[in-house]
């Protein structure tokens, strides 16, 4: 059975399929209260599966009982995505960061599923022999030339 997390998150990628304009307004709370779960809830999944990282932005707004605007980033240039994920990767970037990476640029159809599958055995901790210390460091650089042939 799905979590919370993940109905949550499959609901607002949802919204964003019924409509045209890039981005969705909720109320947090009324969300709260249609999945039967805290507002606090609705914030761990907003700041965890809709970040920069996944091509997404969130304003939240305090007046007329609060909401939450997420805006889906249109990227029509590669370049431009390119330089957004590797400034916000840094240098270290853990497995669950990459698979979360290369799952947002296959579900966005900027990488095909064949491509997303080599990336994720090139970064794979079997893959990387090297000491644990510094195989997030590895996988970054690794990630990162492989994105750039993809997307530059």
């Amino acid at each position: 059975m799905a979590r919370v997390s993940d109905l949550i998150e499959i609901f607002l990628k949802e919204l964003f399929k019924e409509t045209n304009s890039g981005s969705v307004e909720i109320q947090r709370n009324e969300l709260a209260k249609y999945f039967d779960c805290s507002p606090s809830q609705i914030n761990y999944v907003l700041m965890t599966r809709f970040t920069l990282k996944q091509g997404y932005t969130t304003e939240s707004y305090r007046g007329g009982g609060g909401y939450v605007k997420i805006t889906r980033l249109m990227v029509n240039q590669s370049q431009h995505l390119f330089h957004i994920i590797t400034r916000e990767l840094g240098d270290n970037v853990s497995k669950s960061q990459a698979a979360r990476v290369i799952y947002t640029l296959k579900e966005r159809n900027i990488i095909t599923n064949k491509e997303a599958k080599i990336i994720e055995a090139a970064i794979d901790d079997n893959a990387i022999i090297s000491p644990i210390n510094i195989k997030d460091q590895i996988r970054a650089g690794i990630l990162k030339n492989m994105l750039a042939v993809l997307l530059l």
